[in-house]
């Protein structure tokens, strides 16, 4: 199982920016090695149900975003140490949410929610107005 742990969330002001960090290290639970996985990124705020942010294609590097972060918030990833980042800038209270890194194999699409197996506990970003 790939184990994942995200840190770098906090408080800021609406208009700042943070960067998180998702660390992982074993293998998927379908098996496969981490070296063929996709990394997502996932937000929850209270009483809204989860919603993905952005993923990064682990061999090709392309990414995908939703809409509501499109030009405010980039994905990379460090495969060589198994690393992967997301820099969120121009931060609005609407932003605030527990944010998760989660990972899944290569073969499912870039864009779908489906086939995330791993999940890290998530870092709280606050955005104050």
């Amino acid at each position: 199982q790939v184990r994942l742990v995200e840190s770098g969330g906090g408080l800021v002001q609406a208009g700042g920016s943070l960067r998180l960090t998702c660390a992982a290290s074993g293998r998927p639970a379908s098996g496969r090695t981490a070296t063929t996985y996709t990394m997502g990124w996932f937000r929850q705020a209270p009483g809204k149900p989860r919603e993905i942010v952005a993923a990064i294609r682990r061999g090709t590097g392309v990414t995908y975003y939703s809409d509501f972060v499109k030009g405010r918030f980039t994905t990379s990833r460090d495969n060589a140490n198994n690393m992967a980042y997301l820099q969120m800038n121009s931060l609005q209270p609407d932003d605030t949410a527990v944010y998760y890194c989660a990972a899944k194999p290569d073969y499912y699409s870039l864009t779908s929610i489906q086939g995330y197996e791993d999940w890290g506990q998530g870092t709280q970003v606050t955005v104050s107005s």
